[in-house]
């Protein structure tokens, strides 16, 4: 059913986008409403407006805390066109039919940000901007609601386009769109109360993928990935590339926010399936990105790229032989990203330095929802436990690979030498046969494991997993400890020299 819009109340905080919408109405001959500093723009602009006061009789009261919430105003909002009794009460009581209601919330969010004076953001939670877009949202049959200046421009075309008309469908489209905004706000307000940080996807922005996990699959994100890249090339992001890209941004994390100093060690890493397939550490990119391919270069083929430096040309070149699907880095030299961008289809991203992501992992379980903080430090203790204590190299080597063992799935082992990853078994059922895939890989690829180090996600049951180790040349490990046998694998170490540290920390993922 098309409602022609005869009588408008606007009462918003943000402008944007407000001055040809204003103007459009009042050339369609549109009764406008509006309270304080919105009547004053109103009123600039040329276009005569209506004070809420003349509907309530009743001023600003309370500091502006009371301005709308009056039966002239919900009354003519919530009236049904359709129904004789409404129609005679507003009638009886002189309260015009309003068919467009503009009101947007005050800043709650931005305002806790920006201040942790309590009186400032309590008086940012909104009382009438909610109630009347619920009111109008919910009498969409009649009355279009128009609740953030995002949605300004659509409105703005169908005035255009449609006089001043709309469908049924087009204003139950902006209601959905105003019932996630109250829910997001009031979701805002209910963390800031709590002391909580539950994830909010009402106050974040949803985009439509191409496909889920799998083509038959639907799929959104909510969020702004703008928030954390510069996007520089390549095709939108997959379901799947974007899983990944959080898999490696959380890797290289760890290594701590990229600096300017051009002593920096420079950080290199494959990702593919959310696992690290190839990571090194090396005076220079170049350096690191021999290094890591070599950990594993068949599995790098579509991987997930990413280092902790600026992408320079002689790295470009070396990477540019290599078909992968993102490439994430704090920066790019324009003679790099002259041959990166060579592949259109191929995804750069720079990473912002004061880009945040989320303090909670959430995943949908049975009929509800996991929430835990995030695995956030690598060891609690650093207990050596072994036959002899660690030397540097080998200290330097366990600290790397405790980091990377932590982001391979379970059951998880990392077998580290040079700080490079010459091995990893990720994802097995039983510790054992996660080494043994860590040993394979090393093996397919002929490294020598004499001097190297071993990272556990969790403690060795056993140890028949430190045996092995030992007789394919590891001589040092790390593990969390916690095993009612943990000293099997202790006492070995000791007879044999070994050297053995105990963290105190766990590192499932799952």
């Amino acid at each position: 059913m098309n409602k022609k819009i005869k009588n408008a109340l606007i009462s918003v905080y943000y402008k944007d986008g407000l001055q040809n919408i204003i103007k459009r109405l009042h050339s369609l001959d549109v009764n406008i409403y509006s309270t304080g500093g919105t009547e004053k723009y109103i009123r600039e602009l040329g276009v005569p407006c209506l004070a809420v006061e003349s509907l309530t009789n009743y001023p600003a009261i309370l500091g502006g805390r009371v301005k709308t919430l009056h039966p002239a105003v919900f009354g003519g909002i919530l009236g049904r066109s359709n129904n004789e009794r409404d129609t005679a009460e507003m009638k009886t009581y002189n309260i015009p039919w309003i068919d467009l209601v503009i009101v947007d919330l005050y800043p709650f969010e931005e305002t806790v940000k920006s201040t942790s004076d309590e009186k400032l953001i309590i008086e940012k939670i909104d009382i009438g901007g909610p109630s009347m877009i619920r009111a109008a949202a919910k009498n969409h049959n009649d009355v279009v609601v128009i609740a953030s200046k995002k949605e300004c421009p659509a409105l703005e075309k169908l005035l255009l386009e449609q006089d001043g008309a709309t469908t049924l469908e087009q204003r139950r489209m902006f209601a959905s769109k105003a019932f996630d905004i109250c829910t997001g706000y009031d979701i805002a307000i209910s963390n800031y109360f709590s002391g909580s940080n539950f994830y909010n996807p009402f106050n974040t922005e949803r985009t439509i993928l191409r496909y889920g996990e799998n083509p038959h699959q639907q799929a959104f994100f909510y969020g702004s990935l703008d928030d954390l890249f510069n996007k520089l090339n390549g095709k939108e992001l997959s379901y799947n590339n974007i899983v990944d890209v959080d898999a490696a941004v959380q890797l290289m994390n760890e290594f701590g926010n990229p600096s300017s100093s051009e002593n920096q060690e420079a950080v290199f890493a494959i990702i593919k399936h959310t696992n690290v397939c190839g990571i090194a550490i090396r005076n220079t990119l170049e350096e690191a990105w021999v290094a890591a391919l070599a950990g594993d270069p068949e599995s790098a083929f579509g991987g997930i790229l990413i280092t902790n430096v600026r992408i320079d040309e002689a790295t470009a070149i070396a990477i540019n032989e290599l078909f992968f699907e993102v490439l994430i880095a704090p920066a790019f030299d324009l003679e790099a990203l002259d041959i990166l961008r060579k592949k259109k289809n191929r995804i750069l991203l720079q990473k912002k330095q004061d880009g945040a992501s989320m303090p909670q992992q959430y995943r949908s379980v049975l009929n509800g929802v996991l929430m835990q903080q995030k695995d956030e430090g690598n060891y609690i203790d650093w207990k050596e436990t072994g036959g002899r204590d660690t030397n540097e190299v080998e200290k330097q080597d366990l600290l790397f690979a405790n980091i990377v063992c932590k982001h391979l799935k379970s059951n998880a082992i990392a077998l580290i030498k040079n700080k490079q990853l010459l091995g990893k078994g990720c994802g097995q059922t039983s510790r054992i046969d996660a080494l043994r895939q860590a040993l394979d890989k090393s093996k397919q690829f002929n490294f020598d494991l004499s001097g190297a180090v071993l990272a556990s996600d969790a403690f060795f049951p056993f140890d028949d997993c430190v045996k092995i180790a030992h007789n394919a040349g590891i001589t040092s490990f790390i593990q969390p400890g916690g095993s009612i046998r943990d000293n099997d694998s202790i006492e070995y170490c000791k007879q044999h020299h070994l050297a053995m540290v105990i963290t105190g920390m766990r590192h499932f993922k799952h």
